[in-house]
């Protein structure tokens, strides 16, 4: 693991979960259930063989007595448990874990809202693990360190961590702290692909599988005869999907307290849908919708006056905004895909993109969903009042 001695980490309030879970991977490797393997917790191949012993430990019920042989139970119950379990134990981001439905030590429930069902996992109370897959995420929010004012719109960096033969990074849990908070995941930009995925010109049969498979007349006449398309044609067709294009935004996900994500936005495109969808988001909230305009305008001012947003495309992320009855906050997130522009190159992203300026419409979409919010109407409803069909959205 990659950490700073200096840096204050575990924060206390992970050093108790943090601690548990050594201590009872002690306790399982003293028990014979799990051992350690190139660092990693292994749970035994017999580690099961409690439960075909179920039946001769009634049969010691009639000799021994009914407490010791309750006791016997209860330990065996909880050794079972804990070696069924000790996938959970060994790593936060373990698929084990990724199918739980509680955070460790709290009572909040966790979910991720979109991006890649493997991509994440919770780590400590407050904390994530991320991933990294690709370009150097762990540069960028070192980097966004360096800037005091960029910190205070994205979640806090907390280390490097090098687990089995798989890297992550531990990050801010945005949701922590909120009582079951509606979310709401906006990805801004005009291009939401690098350059460099686009450079290969050669037409490609599957990506025309795709288009035709979205809108059978999309592709040309030239396209059609070939059944090929290129990767750009591709990615530019689908962006023109949404209000990548027109607006510089789209809403990727939502979630409304008490309701699974809603992920099927992606042909969310006209004005009226977006404001229609935006207003069903904030039901009416106009104290919330006031205060995230706020709170948009101070993250536009301060990304305005950012020494490395200006030299820095920043392709694929996000404004993660939440709300709940007493909070609302917006940040931030997913910097993958963010790069340094070569040095003769000074960025305002709200130009538009031609290939080589590397600009991408990141403040383009900004100011308008900045402009959108402000057209959403705002009545008087209570706060406990919310959408009963989220879905209910035009296609």
């Amino acid at each position: 693991m990659d950490i700073n001695s200096n840096s204050g980490f575990p924060p206390q309030s992970y050093s108790t979960a943090f601690n548990l879970r050594n201590e009872i991977k002690q306790y399982l490797m003293s028990k014979g259930l799990s051992k350690l393997k190139n660092g990693v917790l292994k749970v035994n191949s017999n580690s099961n063989k409690g439960a075909a012993s179920k039946e001769s430990w009634r049969s010691g019920c009639c000799v021994t007595g009914k407490r010791q042989c309750r006791k016997q139970h209860e330990d065996s119950s909880l050794l079972k448990f804990l070696a069924l379990n000790a996938l959970e134990l060994s790593a936060p981001a373990s698929d084990a874990l990724l199918r739980s439905q509680q955070m460790q030590g709290s009572n909040q429930a966790w979910f991720q809202l979109s991006g890649h069902p493997d991509a994440f996992a919770p780590a400590g109370p407050g904390t994530i693990w991320k991933k990294c897959s690709g370009g150097d995420e762990k540069a960028v929010y070192e980097a966004l360190a360096g800037e005091p004012e960029l910190r205070g719109i994205t979640p806090a960096y907390l280390r490097h961590v090098n687990y089995g033969s798989q890297s992550f990074i531990e990050l801010q849990d945005l949701l922590y702290g909120f009582r079951d908070p509606n979310v709401m995941d906006v990805k801004l930009g005009t291009r939401t692909f690098l350059e460099s995925e686009v450079e290969n010109t050669v037409a490609r049969h599957d990506l025309y599988l795709k288009m035709v498979g979205v809108d059978p007349d999309a592709p040309t006449e030239e396209e059609h005869n070939s059944q090929a398309v290129t990767k750009m044609r591709y990615m530019q067709f689908r962006e023109q999907q949404s209000s990548t294009c027109s607006l510089g935004f789209r809403i990727e996900a939502m979630k409304f307290r008490g309701s699974p994500p809603v992920t099927d936005l992606k042909r969310v495109k006209s004005d009226e849908d977006v404001i229609d969808t935006m207003s069903l988001f904030l039901g009416g909230r106009g104290d919330v919708r006031q205060r995230l305009l706020a709170r948009l305008t101070e993250i536009k001012n301060v990304l305005d006056q950012s020494v490395y947003f200006k030299k820095h495309e920043v392709v694929g992320s996000s404004i993660l905004i939440l709300y709940d009855d007493t909070k609302v906050g917006a940040w931030l997130i997913d910097f993958a895909k963010t790069r340094e522009v070569p040095e003769d190159i000074t960025l305002n992203h709200r130009v538009q993109w031609e290939p080589g300026n590397h600009e991408e419409g990141f403040l383009f979409g900004l100011d308008n969903l900045i402009k959108v919010l402000g057209k959403v109407p705002s009545k008087s409803t209570p706060p406990n009042v919310t959408p009963t069909k989220p879905l209910a959205l035009k296609s």
